[in-house]
């Protein structure tokens, strides 16, 4: 048998904090067509298979009886029971923006884990741009927030500059650019205007690898081969590229893994939409991908349920994957462990080096209470 006792979710955000009806809780799983649910899709079938028995339900119940379930438990208790029960003892919490979502240290909390925050690149520029007059305290400003939150934070994270065109245009932006762009930018900021200007979304990227940490890249359904020129300029500066997202281009994630030494990619999607078939998923991607570049994540987000699944699913997939290989003689039990625990949590540690970071932890008793977890 090869286990993952821990695991290292090395992306991850909050879960709400409030009581959640049929249709809400639904809506959290995705979106479905009129007169459908999305309970029938892989996802949802997974979620039905791995929680209900969490929360004292029979596996497969219906919808309707778990989620009469969860509102008996209420949402703390039914919280802490999932994140406890899913085997993760470090999140890596991307804060995101602003939203009913708990944070790294109320997630610790509940599942009585380790929490370290992921920092999102745009809403962080855009609290900057909101106290910067000028295009040179913007530019000024942005540099010092990203290097203060790296004394603090194990990684950056970027959810639009791969849309936003890093693709096409990998370089850093000159000066020129980056000031026309600032100054476009607060002209439309007073408006409530995001930061989606490529300029300085490609400024802010390498003002993120400057500072050394981490970066995680969501790929939000692109082909991430197109990051190769990315990854060719970033290559040599100390900062690890992280692909997010890559299914169904999970192929070409894991030869860009392949190809260079700093690019590695996240498992996430792979295990939560994939359900039952996450093990041919994932067979395909140990074909390519180095053992030491794969790194689990639930990509959750809102519903503890999708803690447990795509850990649960993940051992499943990640033992029948490497079974089948030792008992075809093909690799030996202790290398299949080894390698096992090396894309649970090992990859992660080193990556992010967890092991030099002070982490958010749980004090006695928390998690049992509201006030400890407010």
């Amino acid at each position: 048998m090869i286990e993952t006792p821990s695991l290292v979710d090395q992306h991850c955000h909050g879960v709400l904090r409030t009581e959640l009806g049929l249709g809400t809780f639904e809506a959290q799983l995705g979106t479905a067509a009129p007169g459908t649910t999305f309970f029938d899709t892989q996802t949802g079938f997974a979620v039905r298979r791995w929680c209900p028995p969490l929360l004292g339900l029979e596996p497969h119940c219906t919808p309707a009886r778990y989620l009469a379930r969860r509102r008996e438990l209420g949402v703390l208790e039914t919280g802490r029971r999932l994140l406890r029960a899913s085997g993760i003892t470090t999140y890596l919490v991307d804060t995101g923006r602003p939203a009913d979502l708990t944070g790294p240290a109320e997630i610790a909390a509940a599942g009585d884990a380790d929490a370290h925050e992921v920092v999102r690149l745009e809403p962080l520029a855009e609290q900057v741009a909101d106290t910067s007059g000028t295009v040179d305290a913007l530019l000024a400003n942005l540099a010092e927030a990203v290097h203060g939150a790296a004394a603090t934070a194990v990684a950056f994270s970027s959810a639009d500059a791969v849309r936003g065109g890093l693709a096409h245009v990998p370089d850093p932006p000159g000066p020129g650019e980056v000031r026309g762009a600032a100054g476009r930018w607060l002209a439309r900021r007073g408006a409530g205007g995001r930061l989606t200007d490529p300029v300085l979304l490609r400024h802010l990227l390498w003002i993120a690898i400057g500072a050394g940490r981490p970066l995680q890249l969501h790929v939000g359904g692109e082909d991430p081969a197109g990051l190769a020129g990315f990854a060719t300029a970033t290559s040599g500066l100390g900062a690890d590229l992280v692909l997010l997202d890559g299914y169904p281009y999970h192929r070409q994630a894991a030869r860009l893994s392949r190809a260079f030494p700093h690019v590695y990619a996240d498992l996430g999607p792979v295990v939560t939409r994939t359900g039952a078939r996450a093990a041919a998923v994932l067979a395909e991607l140990l074909e390519l991908a180095p053992f030491g570049k794969l790194l689990f994540s639930s990509g959750a987000r809102a519903l503890p349920e999708l803690h447990v699944v795509a850990a649960s699913v993940f051992r499943a997939a990640l033992a029948r994957v490497l079974g089948e290989w030792v008992g075809d003689g093909s690799w030996s039990r202790t290398d299949a462990q080894r390698v096992a625990t090396m894309i649970a949590a090992g990859n992660a540690r080193r990556v992010y080096r967890l092991d030099a970071v002070p982490a958010v932890r749980p004090g006695p008793g928390a998690g049992l209470s509201r006030l400890a977890l407010r």
